[in-house]
């Protein structure tokens, strides 16, 4: 499955691990995305895949079932 937001466009992100000792390790950070029905501007319904930073800020209107 694609991380990627449909709507803002997040993507995950790389980094490092970093331990006590201060070792490092190469890790990765995903966006929390979730697969919604949304309800578009022309009327019609659509499952997207949309980052929950994008649900709570509205940027969407979800269908009703």
């Amino acid at each position: 499955m694609s991380k990627i937001c449909e709507i803002c466009g997040k993507r995950p992100s790389c980094g490092n691990q970093v331990s006590h000792s201060g070792k490092r390790s190469s890790r990765w950070w995903y966006p929390n995305i979730q697969k919604v029905r949304v309800r578009l501007p022309n009327g019609q319904v659509k499952r997207m895949k949309v980052c929950t930073r994008c649900i709570k800020a509205g940027k969407i209107q979800k269908a009703v079932s």
